[in-house]
C-alpha cells in the first residue's frame, strides 16, 4: 500500500468470454489480497489482437457480467493490453495473473519493473479444468459435427 493512499489497489484484466467458475475463482482470490479491485475487460478488438479471434460474448455484456460480481469494485474497458500502460493509468499496488504465467519472461520483466514502482505481480492459482478457450473448442466441435 502506498503512503497516504489508505487502501491496497489491485488490478487484473482479461477477456472474460463465456464467464465460468475459473473467472470467478480468480476474481475472488484477487479480492482477498486487496481493498479495491479494478478489473479490466479487454475490448473485442484487443482480444482479437492477441487471440486472433473475436470473443463470443460482446464486450458490453462481458463488462456487465464482471461488474455484477461482488468481488469487483471497478470495471474498465481495456484497449491497450500492456500492463505497464495499465499501471501508468491506475497505479495499482498489485497486479493479479494466473500462476500458469509464472515463468513467462514478460511477467518476470513486468514484476521487476513494478518493484521499482512500489508495486508487484501476484500469481493466482487458476482453475485448470475450465477455460473459455476449452469451452469455445467444444462449441466449435459441436457445430462442425452438426453440419
Amino acid at each position: 500500500m502506498r503512503e497516504g493512499r489508505g487502501k491496497i489497489v489491485g488490478y487484473t484484466a482479461g477477456v472474460y468470454d463465456m464467464f465460468h467458475i475459473g473467472h470467478l475463482n480468480v476474481l475472488e482470490r484477487a479480492k482477498q489480497h486487496c481493498d479495491h479491485l479494478i478489473v479490466g475487460v479487454n475490448s473485442d478488438e484487443a482480444a482479437y489482437g492477441y487471440k486472433n479471434k473475436y470473443p463470443i460474448i460482446p464486450e458490453s455484456e462481458r463488462m456487465e457480467i464482471v461488474k455484477a460480481i461482488k468481488y469487483v469494485d471497478e470495471v474498465v474497458r481495456v484497449e491497450n493490453t500492456d500492463k505497464k500502460f495499465a499501471y501508468e493509468i491506475y497505479h495499482y499496488d498489485i497486479i493479479f495473473v494466473g500462476d500458469d504465467h509464472k515463468d513467462e519472461p514478460k511477467w518476470i520483466e513486468l514484476d521487476e519493473y513494478l518493484k521499482g514502482c512500489g508495486s508487484r505481480v501476484c500469481y493466482i492459482s487458476y482453475t485448470k479444468h475450465v477455460s473459455s478457450s476449452k469451452l469455445s473448442a467444444v462449441i466449435d466441435r459441436m457445430l462442425i459435427s452438426n453440419e
